[in-house]
């Protein structure tokens, strides 16, 4: 099962197009050691030719330029995305859909029936699609057995709930449904070896825990470093709790969380990291923090093969 990170940043990318925080003007002007990060999405193939995308961020077209693997060129058009699976509804998770509206074919797209919801009313891409290559709507069941998709042979796909919230412009954005947001536990059946990706991780519940413990490798929510960190730069009147992330540092973060998996050798990832967060600089004593925890901190491009 090979694995690569097409983004790595939370919604806005880094820099963000607007903002002048210290970290996204160091980046434009070369002052800090720190690389630009477009939002995030993942791809995960067995052969290296058909490819799942999960999640379609904004930047996919970036991404994909960027990753020729891809782009396998059989044809006069071509991909290699085989299906696209949501894990919510988010602009910065679903928007790309939208660049991929010239595909040959409907395009393959597995939610939840929450997350279909909100692309059925709130935002809704699936009816806009419907004017171009159309959707083939597959329902993510939750408390099912595990997904097996075909471009996938060999890959089990578990689908768990997290405690997190609905976009803004979700009927339900009040009032969470179970499936607005969901965690992915990956296995190889060849290896037995498993990944287990939360880009939105605003509480680790016990099943969480759970699959957290049985990962080789852990790709989680490393949107702030302080849960008041947006606040503080003036940038918002939310927490990071408020938008349903669970920050790094401070008693319960996800250093604390990622300290007590007792899982030797297993890999520690953060992703989709907000421009604001100060690990996105290289040399920073923030960095030095997580590398002393054995914590790594994801960039564009990276890849990992179980």
């Amino acid at each position: 099962m090979k694995i690569r990170v097409l983004g790595s940043s939370a919604g806005g990318g880094f820099p963000q197009w607007n903002c002048n925080c210290r970290n996204c003007n160091g980046v434009r002007n070369r002052t800090i050691a720190a690389e630009p990060r477009t939002q995030s999405s993942l791809a995960v193939s067995v052969d290296g030719v058909a490819w799942l995308l999960i999640n379609a961020s904004p930047d996919i077209l970036a991404q994909l330029a960027a990753n020729p693997e891809l782009q396998p060129a059989r044809h006069a058009r071509d991909t290699g995305i085989a299906a696209v699976l949501l894990m919510d509804a988010q602009i910065d998770h679903v928007t790309g859909l939208l660049m991929l509206r010239e595909h040959n074919a409907p395009l393959p797209v597995y939610a939840t029936d929450p997350v279909w919801q909100d692309l059925s009313t709130g935002f809704p891409l699936a009816s806009i699609l419907s004017h171009y290559c159309g959707v083939e709507r597959h329902v993510i069941a939750l408390d099912a057995a595990p997904l097996e998709i075909a471009a996938l042979p060999g890959v089990r796909i578990e689908a768990l709930p997290l405690s997190s919230k609905a976009p803004p412009y979700s009927p339900h954005r009040t009032a969470p449904e179970r499936g607005d947001n969901i965690g992915l536990l990956l296995t190889s059946v060849e290896s037995g070896k498993r990944a287990f990706y939360a880009p939105g991780l605003g509480a680790v519940e016990a099943h969480i825990r759970d699959a957290m413990r049985r990962a080789d490798l852990l790709l989680v929510d490393g949107t702030t470093w302080t849960d008041d960190e947006m606040i503080r730069l003036g940038l918002s009147k939310k927490t990071a709790a408020d938008m349903g992330h669970l920050a790094q540092s401070g008693r319960g973060g996800m250093i604390d969380v990622l300290d007590a998996l007792d899982r030797p050798g297993a890999r520690k990832v953060l992703i989709h990291i907000n421009n604001t967060n100060p690990i996105l600089i290289d040399d920073g004593p923030e960095r030095r923090t997580l590398a002393q925890h054995g914590i790594e901190v994801a960039r564009d491009g990276m890849t990992f093969e179980l």
